[in-house]
């Protein structure tokens, strides 16, 4: 059940509750005109979300009988971007248990993947479309690890996809066990259904325990529109764009993360929407007017409630946010065109990467202005950052060894006194990179990227994780740079060296 708190007066009587209450009705009813005409043909086909904490349960009995045929395989690899990543995680988190996420296509990361017993390794793909590159590319990836160990892939891999996609067809075709998800339900909503209940099953976990405290939280909101409404109301009212969220103290690490994307691509559209600023820790800085939400802790906006609940909560409150703002909460129309940047950019190179061209080098940091300092880049950059805009820190680096990178947000936030966002790349293009180009175009982008260890062929492709992530890097800046937007990037030659660079130069600003 949900339980929702909010410190400021709210107008029921004010034509935007009235509005959030009918389209809250509409969403009893799956009514698919509560976003106006123009996004109505696309929430038709998108709306069964809503079924899923009783419609899932029709996997359970199949749930079981691949876990007690996979039990044997103790170490779970999840492959996929976005919807089909953050959920199963925060799942993983919240029970304790051990999951590989590979979302990423940084050849230290994919380091991590590699098993010393590919025996006991179990894979899963999860990608809606069945044609996601990142994921198309570490399915790929580990079916040669599979065929080089002498195994056969078929036993140590599963496909979670939607009917009829590219990969269901081909994946059925060479034998994999393939389970489908509900084609009418978008990859942000799919939590409840086979892309998050998938890997939870497979990693020991009742998932029946998540679909019943979704399924209490819908009968409970169909009784009181109340908790909706209040968050609705609070992230509409509360801020023009920005709200911080961390789910410090929650038991649930990681369903910030899953928010974000939820919130972002949902409501990043037609410049309008709003940005969530996730944090490690409710003390750090966000700077900027916004709406501070936690879950079990002193905020603004405080919603608690246990991890079945908060998912389909939230999936509620966007869906009531979207219909506040007129925004089609179920498309996504800007994401592509860092995907097709990107493409372009994988054509142009062929097999192998070009010249970095750098215009410098200071320290471990190279950069692309006309500079011989470093700290006078960022400085002048982060300064330019518009009187009402924000910062996004996007690190196109390895989530587990270079975390400290993460400190940057916080430490410039402190600086410039205003709103920092952080992203690792490629993931948050699944996720705030629809903000970045449809939202309120008012963000600035520091673009960090790295050399690597060692790079890893794709089999089948004609280039490697090494390219791949370059070229998402550098076309999403294009892409950005096409809209009119701020962006400025710097590529570490060393890892370590260079983030501990760019933090002290951070800290001197």
């Amino acid at each position: 059940m949900i339980e929702v708190h909010y410190k400021n007066e709210v107008n029921k009587e004010s034509q935007l509750y009235k509005r959030l209450h009918e389209a809250h009705r509409g969403l009893i009813n799956k009514e698919n005109t509560i976003w106006g005409s123009e996004a109505a043909a696309e929430a038709s086909i998108r709306m069964d979300w809503l079924d899923l904490p009783t419609e899932s349960r029709t996997l359970l009995a199949q749930l079981d009988s691949l876990f007690a045929k996979h039990k044997h395989l103790t170490n779970v690899i999840l492959c996929g971007m976005g919807g089909s990543s953050l959920g199963p995680e925060v799942i993983a988190h919240t029970f304790g248990k051990e999951l590989f996420v590979l979302d990423s296509t940084d050849p230290n990361y994919v380091s991590h993947s590699l098993s010393s017993d590919w025996s006991k390794t179990l894979v899963i793909v999860g990608s809606k479309s069945g044609s996601t590159i990142e994921t198309a590319s570490q399915k790929s990836f580990f079916e040669g690890c599979f065929e080089k160990a002498g195994l056969n892939k078929v036993d140590h891999m599963i496909i979670v996809t939607d009917p009829k996609s590219p990969l269901d067809l081909a994946s059925r075709e060479i034998g994999f066990t393939v389970v489908n998800a509900n084609p009418n339900v978008g990859g942000r909503f799919s939590v409840l259904g086979a892309f998050g209940l998938v890997p939870a099953a497979l990693i020991g976990i009742d998932v029946s325990v998540i679909l019943d405290s979704a399924a209490d939280t819908k009968d409970s909101l169909i009784t009181d529109a109340t908790p909706a409404l209040l968050a609705a109301y609070a992230i509409i009212t509360g801020t023009e764009q920005y709200f911080s969220i961390t789910d410090e103290n929650s038991g649930m690490p990681g369903l910030s993360d899953w928010i974000e994307q939820l919130v972002a691509e949902s409501t990043g559209k037609n410049n309008l929407g709003r940005l969530p600023i996730v944090l490690d820790h409710s003390s750090d800085i966000v700077a900027g007017k916004h709406l501070s939400i936690s879950f079990n802790d002193d905020s603004d906006l405080v919603v608690r409630g246990d991890l079945g609940s908060q998912f389909f909560f939230w999936q509620w409150v966007t869906a009531l946010i979207a219909a506040g703002l007129s925004i089609d909460p179920f498309n996504q129309p800007n994401v592509q065109e860092s995907k097709l940047a990107s493409a372009d950019l994988l054509e142009q190179w062929g097999n192998s990467l070009p010249p970095l061209g750098n215009k410098g080098v200071d320290g471990s940091i190279a950069f692309f202005n006309e500079s011989t300092d470093v700290q006078k880049l960022i400085s002048s950059f982060i300064q330019s950052v518009d009187s009402d805009g924000y910062l996004g820190v996007m690190a196109y680096l390895d989530r587990q060894d270079d975390l400290q990178i993460k400190a940057l947000r916080n430490i410039i936030a402190s600086k410039i006194g205003k709103p920092v966002t952080f992203g690792w790349g490629p993931r948050f293009l699944h996720s705030t990179g629809q903000f970045h180009k449809g939202g309120q175009s008012n963000g600035s982008f520091l673009q960090i990227t790295a050399g690597f260890e060692r790079d890893y062929e794709i089999p089948g492709k004609k280039f490697s994780f090494g390219t791949l992530i370059m070229a998402q890097s550098i076309g999403d800046e294009n892409a950005l740079e096409k809209r009119g937007l701020k962006t400025m990037r710097l590529h570490l030659l060393n890892r370590s060296e260079g983030i501990k660079q760019l933090l002290d130069i951070a800290k001197k600003l």
